[in-house]
């Protein structure tokens, strides 16, 4: 890194702690307003960003569109979370000399902000995991200022969507720096080393998240990494399901797995179904829709994916089921066909990523390798059951119990491309699928990665800070003395 990149990293992290500083106190309605301004912001300026991104990534401008509205919508719903002040977790325990363990201080626990978040952008979703996606949008809502990394697959969009969110939280009286981008690969080792950033969000490949985090935890002061690396998603489909919809469910599946080109960190990797008649398998899957194909994301990542793909192919016991047609610049969509024998003897293939539209069909002969499977998946972000109601021909529940050992949402009788952004969702998982299986990247729930709790114990009422204080400034909900009492 030359000296200049050095500055302007260094120069961007100082301006955000000074951001945070004079902006970690405001009323939780005065934050709201700052992220419904960048909401508005995204919404106002459409008709520059879509087309932007559209030339630097190729995804179709339809997706975009609905990834903007979505980015917009996360904006606006953790803005609203806020208001409530139930991410701040706060609980009062006034004095009481007739505690049962012996007489109790007054003591008050609250949820505080971090301070600068440096923030990885994700090369397939420009919006939604990129500049003010996911990451940036709990981090400003829990209180932090926020230093992005730009992506290099869509580095204009990244730098027009920066001025973009910059000019709207100054219009709305944010202060100056409390969000900033950096960029370049030397740039993003420099933001997680430097002492003034207190947490990482990464959203990307597992080499890549693996080397940031080592970084965090190598630091004279360990940092929180919270990164989403790499998942498969297998989806386990009982006899009976099989039997009742058979084509509906390839259907589905292709449907799922070509979305996008495969180019989504929740496209089911593995199908798992009972062995049968590989003609009426190709038929099922040469049947079902693909989605319209289009180029990926870069030709780097394309030659990834083939390469990902023809080594698994070339693997004993794997074979090439069927091809879709690519065209436009786009790959083949490829279906591969294995036994689960095979992956029993080599469970670590379950964990072998395909980025891009390709698939491998598994065969079990026994409803009972269903749950051994299940037992030898890594991590995932997701597990999927398709089964039929009041189903027998597998152990279901045990099937369930499983899979929420090994995965951070488990779906039922649907596909797990598309992940709605909601007070419950839970998108996270055990390793490799993230570095903090107990944290969430997509939801509400987000927000409370980017505090940590405090009590303050016998402090002054005036002293403390308003979410503590008894009069509530804020009328956020809280819990005193063990009962709840809501905003």
């Amino acid at each position: 890194m030359t000296d200049s990149q050095a500055l302007t990293v260094d120069a961007a992290v100082t301006a955000a702690q000074s951001a945070f500083e004079s902006a970690r106190g405001v009323a939780p309605r005065t934050r709201a307003a700052w992220l419904d301004a960048l909401a508005a912001a995204l919404d106002a300026n459409r008709e520059r960003l879509v087309p932007l991104a559209h030339d630097e990534t190729h995804l179709p401008e339809g997706r975009l569109n609905g990834e903007l509205t979505r980015t917009a919508f996360q904006l606006r719903l953790l803005g609203q979370d806020t208001v409530t002040g139930e991410h701040l977790a706060a609980a009062i325990d006034h004095a009481d000399p007739a505690w049962g363990m012996g007489p109790r201080p007054d003591i008050r626990r609250v949820g505080e902000p971090l301070g600068v978040v440096g923030v990885f952008g994700a090369s397939n979703f420009p919006f939604a995991f990129s500049v003010l996606g996911g990451d940036s949008a709990a981090a400003l809502a829990a209180g932090c200022a926020v230093v992005h990394k730009a992506h290099p697959a869509h580095l204009e969009l990244a730098r027009l969507t920066a001025s973009i969110a910059a000019d709207a939280l100054r219009a709305a009286g944010a202060p100056d720096g409390l969000f900033a981008l950096v960029e370049g690969h030397d740039a993003g080792t420099q933001l997680v080393q430097h002492p003034l950033v207190k947490a990482v969000g990464f959203t990307g490949s597992t080499a890549g998240g693996q080397a940031l985090a080592a970084l965090a935890a190598a630091r004279p002061e360990p940092i929180p990494f919270y990164g989403e690396l790499g998942s498969t998603n297998p989806v386990f489909v009982t006899p009976g399901a099989w039997a009742a919809r058979r084509d509906a469910i390839l259907a589905g599946f292709v449907g799922s797995f070509t979305l996008g080109m495969g180019q989504f960190c929740t496209k089911p990797g593995f199908l798992i179904v009972p062995a049968g008649s590989r003609d009426e398998l190709v038929q099922g899957v040469t049947d079902a829709s693909p989605v319209p194909p289009h180029a990926m994301l870069s030709p780097g990542l394309r030659a990834g994916f083939e390469s990902s793909r023809d080594e698994l192919a070339a693997v004993d016991g794997f074979e090439v089921l069927t091809t879709l047609p690519g065209g436009d610049g786009a790959p083949e969509a490829t279906v591969l066909r294995a036994s689960a024998a095979a992956l029993l003897a080599r469970p670590e293939l379950l964990e072998h990523e395909m980025f891009g539209p390709a698939s491998v069909v598994v065969e079990y002969d026994d409803p009972a390798q269903l749950e051994q499977l299940a037992a030898r998946i890594g991590g995932q972000l997701t597990a999927g059951v398709h089964a039929e109601d009041g189903d027998t021909s597998a152990d279901i529940p045990g099937l369930l119990r499983t899979l929420a050992a090994h995965a951070g949402r488990v779906l039922w009788n649907g596909w797990p491309t598309g992940v709605t952004v909601s007070y419950a969702q839970q998108h996270g998982g055990p390793f490799p699928a993230t570095t903090a299986p107990g944290t969430t990247s997509v939801g509400t729930a987000a927000i409370a990665r980017f505090l940590h709790p405090v009590a303050y114990q016998d402090v002054p009422d005036a002293a403390l800070p308003a979410p503590l204080q008894d009069a509530n400034p804020w009328n956020i909900s809280r819990r005193v003395d063990g009962v709840l009492t809501l905003a």
